[in-house]
């Protein structure tokens, strides 16, 4: 059933991405310990980090399994044991969340605002991140680019997460997301954005009505 409200926000729902809104990047310290995991040669951060990245999106479109994920990084296949070390550490780097974002989205919830996950996530990290409190207390729904087959910022993506908040008017619906290219890709849908520079306070204002709050245009 489509949704109709008057919220004093003018949004009625709200498109969230995790890492790097309400998730938190992963410190140098849990890159360091990853590259321990992972023996890279002469402890080499940046290096190790390139590596990490180049084949992850495929990883997160859900097209490589962890296996031929960590044999695109390290360049060759780890043992089982090794695997599941090098998985449950890359998770870890991704599960920590900003206190602050969980704050503004409890007290939204609190004004039944509908609120979608819109993550590019491999299938480990969907399931750990599933298995939240929060996950399962704040969102409607959370859609995940391993489940989709697709990254942000693929139309496809936005079009499934708007479907899923039930509204259908997309100038009602605001999408959050720290990458601005994702960001750039909502709007062409016709959706209110809010890129998120890691001040809760943009969050705050955008969701909370006065006055608390005044709202940015």
């Amino acid at each position: 059933m489509t949704r109709t409200s008057a919220s004093p926000t003018g949004v009625d729902a709200l498109l969230l991405d995790y890492n790097g809104v309400l998730g938190l990047q992963p410190t140098t310290g849990m890159w360091t310990r990853l590259a321990d995991l992972a023996e890279w040669p002469h402890r080499h951060l940046p290096s190790f980090q390139e590596a990490f990245w180049a084949p992850r999106n495929a990883y997160d479109a859900g097209e490589l399994s962890d296996l031929a994920y960590w044999a695109n990084v390290l360049g060759h296949h780890p043992g089982p044991r090794w695997l599941r070390t090098l998985r449950a550490a890359d998770t870890a780097m991704w599960t920590r969340t900003d206190p602050r974002v969980l704050d503004i989205l409890y007290r939204t919830r609190a004004a039944e605002l509908t609120m979608v996950l819109l993550s590019n996530a491999p299938a480990h990290l969907s399931n750990v991140l599933d298995a939240t409190d929060w996950r399962r207390e704040l969102m409607t729904d959370a859609l995940y680019s391993a489940r989709l087959g697709l990254c942000k910022p693929h139309p496809a993506a936005y079009e499934h997460a708007l479907a899923a908040t039930g509204v259908t008017d997309p100038r009602r619906v605001l999408f959050v997301d720290d990458r601005e290219d994702n960001c750039r890709a909502a709007a062409e849908l016709g959706l209110r954005t809010l890129h998120y520079t890691g001040q809760p306070t943009d969050l705050d204002q955008q969701l909370l009505p006065a006055p608390a709050n005044s709202l940015c245009s």
